[in-house]
């Protein structure tokens, strides 16, 4: 055999045994879609979403524009009939779940996690009524 077909040869073999392992995995990996806003705009039919529920919005996308408007989440259930009350629990649960969870993951302390837990009604009645003006 002469020198240069065995080293085509020799290196078409090595090439095909490291892309061998190559071959059998995908090469097309999921890329998450970014979320650009607090609020999540996903408005698909059979969204059951108890905060809009509360809020008697029909959408995320018009809670969003409301809230950007400069309107507070108190203005805007008074607006649309909605319950105050209600969305505070909401948010408050919601939050104590999110606190938990980072507790639990360790990225806070329990000491911290008592302090927050403490103000964290009063907090979300604060934030329900402040209007922020965005525009």
């Amino acid at each position: 055999m002469n020198m240069k077909r065995v080293i085509i040869i020799g290196t078409m073999i090595v090439t095909m045994s490291f892309a061998g392992t190559a071959w059998g995995q995908s090469g097309i990996s999921p890329i998450p879609s970014p979320k650009w806003s607090i609020v999540d705009l996903d408005t698909r039919e059979g969204n059951d979403d108890e905060l809009l529920s509360a809020l008697n919005q029909p959408s995320e996308a018009d809670l969003y524009q409301e809230l950007y408007s400069g309107k507070s989440l108190k203005t805007i259930t008074e607006e649309h009939n909605g319950n105050l009350n209600e969305v505070i629990a909401i948010q408050v649960r919601q939050l104590r779940e999110q606190l938990d969870e980072r507790l639990a993951s360790g990225s806070i302390s329990s000491e911290q996690h008592a302090a927050q837990q403490a103000e964290l009604e009063e907090l979300v009645m604060q934030s329900a009524n402040t209007a922020y003006n965005l525009v």
